[in-house]
């Protein structure tokens, strides 16, 4: 054991004592091989790096991930305290209450198991302090790998528990399949490190193929979840129409959204096809050799890069590209690094000195083997229900069989909306709501569409996870979204946990609004050219109904009470 260990710890090694003994033996004919090599380049012409090699694809796929932390750690810093933090929409601090009454009323495996957080171990009263901690150090460590492009498998696997932490708790708000899938994709960018070094390639550990091989088959699943879930699911995937409606109805349109949805008709057909095609033949390129396997990897990245310019869905698209970058090898990659210097001299060095004659190739230790191979083996063991969900016509997306989503099922806009509905939020000022020309203000969200002549916004990758949950609620009803109704009862007390949530309080500076309603909106984009366009006017829009009728704090009293709520104005 002592031995395997040892082994281990060398792979942190950027150069080892053996290769050290090794230049001492062979002497002054250490650098005959290089001399060679020189004598073979002509002046201002640089040899092509060699194939099958992943120095250089490790560091972009280590900066890719911490990027995202990064993206996602910064949406929980800044929006945490509203949904989940003391006095939050769903406070943690009873969910985890909730839970530990669930397992028994002991914090043990069960817990563990049925809420992987490192919040069981700290102080619950503190909880916004605890939170923003936790994302702090997940934006700090992120931020340096992605500065520095270095990791070892303790900075990953930090992140990937960090992040864990703040989802099992996140409830409602972070229900997203893209929070699976950076636990899964973080999870896997653990194995491309190694243990303890922060060489950016350390000569001892060169990354695994079989972690290359695992990222390869996360693509590969999300695509063909996707496409599988479109195919079986809204007849309009089928009858190739759903992006006649898809840029209007996605829940955060951008201003590219509202050109596109004008697009042609033969274009929306023409989407749709290359949409099939991108999702369910493209991803089989991956096996059948290097090429294929790089043609599969281009067109998933563009793909994904039309989408982000296409709405703003959080920093789904951004995270899919990461997976797809497995798909090239050094040599395909070496364009975006310096040619002197860094790690391309580097990586050069390294191919030169594996190809010299007195130059065995580096070996991994014996631990860091069966580090590869289990990881495989447990991927493996994992993906069985998966493949089986993908195979089945009762297939389910976004979706994990595991406490630890390590591996998942994938799939996005399985439905699409044919209608935008909005949900509003008014409030007035009088005493009585249904008096005589009684005067009802909105408030606006952040990102959502609410006053028509707003222009959308544009923030991908950044996420309001409000304002896409209030896009759910607008095609269910407020039963169904209870934490539509509270948000109300603090806004009638002038919360300021719940207006910082939102983009525009029309009461700011002035008495508090004395009712809140809900009203229910159907939206448009307006036509290009029209008069409504040429007003500055993006959206048309025309009222379906009331979503809730007008509430005022007294009558809300006892629903707080019932869902044992904090009253609204005591908190």
């Amino acid at each position: 054991m002592r031995k395997a260990w040892r082994n281990m710890a060398a792979c942190s090694d950027s150069e080892s004592s053996e290769s050290v003994l090794r230049r001492r033996r062979t002497g002054k004919h250490s650098a005959e091989p290089e001399t060679q090599s020189e004598s073979r380049e002509e002046p201002g012409v640089e040899v092509p790096l060699q194939t099958g090699t992943y120095w250089l694809t490790r560091i972009l796929l280590l900066r890719s991930i911490s990027f995202i932390y990064c993206v996602a750690f910064a949406v929980a810093y800044n929006q945490n305290k509203q949904l989940i933090g003391q006095r939050g929409l769903m406070p943690s601090r009873e969910y985890l209450r909730s839970v530990k009454r669930y397992v028994g009323g002991k914090i043990g495996a069960a817990a563990l198991a049925y809420t992987p957080s490192i919040l069981w171990f700290l102080d619950w009263e503190d909880m916004d302090t605890n939170l923003d901690g936790i994302a702090l150090a997940g934006m700090a460590l992120s931020g340096f790998v992605l500065l520095s492009g270095r990791a070892n498998m303790i900075i990953m696997a930090a992140l990937w528990i960090l992040y864990h932490s703040i989802t099992s708790i996140g409830q409602l708000w972070y229900s997203f399949g893209w929070e699976s899938q950076l636990l899964e994709t973080g999870f896997l960018g653990i194995f491309l490190c190694p243990l303890w070094s922060l060489d950016q390639m350390p000569r001892r550990c060169p990354p695994s193929l079989i972690s290359i091989w695992t990222l390869r088959w996360l693509i590969v699943r999300i695509m063909l979840g996707a496409g599988l879930i479109k195919i079986r699911g809204d007849r309009c995937w089928r009858d190739l129409t759903c992006m006649d409606y898809h840029y209007e109805t996605q829940p955060v349109p951008n201003p590219i959204s509202y050109y596109l949805h004008h697009s042609p008709w033969w274009f929306h057909r023409f989407e749709t096809l290359s949409n099939h095609f991108i999702e369910l033949i493209v991803p089989f390129f991956t096996f059948m050799g290097r090429r294929m396997c790089m043609v599969n990897g281009v067109l998933q990245i563009l793909f994904q890069v039309v989408l982000i310019i296409s709405g703003n869905l959080s920093f789904l698209n951004w995270l899919t590209i990461v997976p797809s970058i497995a798909c090239f090898d050094d040599s395909a990659l070496a364009f975006l690094f310096r040619p002197t210097g860094g790690p391309r001299k580097t990586l050069r060095s390294i191919q030169a000195e594996d190809t010299a004659e007195h130059s065995p190739p580096p070996t991994k230790g014996v631990c860091v083997r069966v580090v590869n191979v289990a990881l495989g083996v447990l991927i493996a063991y994992l993906s069985v229900p998966v493949v089986i969900n993908l195979l089945s016509p009762r297939q389910v997306m976004n979706t994990s069989f595991d406490p630890l989503r390590i591996v998942n099922t994938y799939g996005a806009f399985g439905s699409i909306t044919k209608e935008r509905t909005e949900v509003i939020l008014q409030g007035t000022l009088s005493e009585d709501h249904k008096a005589e020309g009684v005067v009802w203000e909105e408030f606006d969200f952040v990102c959502k569409p609410g006053a028509v002549d707003r222009w959308p916004c544009l923030i991908s990758p950044y996420h309001y996870r409000l304002d896409w949950l209030m896009w759910f609620a607008a095609f269910q009803t407020y039963e169904q979204n209870e934490w539509v109704i509270q948000i109300a009862g603090r806004l009638l007390a002038n919360d300021s946990t719940v207006l910082s949530l939102l983009g525009h309080n029309p009461f700011e500076g002035r008495e508090k609004p004395r009712w809140i309603r809900g009203e229910h909106y159907r939206y448009k984009f307006t036509r290009p050219g029209s008069s409504s366009a040429a007003q500055g006017k993006w959206w048309a829009r025309k009222r379906i109904g009331p979503y809730f009728p007008p509430l005022n704090l007294e009558g809300l009293r006892s629903y707080f009470k019932s869902r044992n709520w904090p009253q609204p104005d005591r908190q």
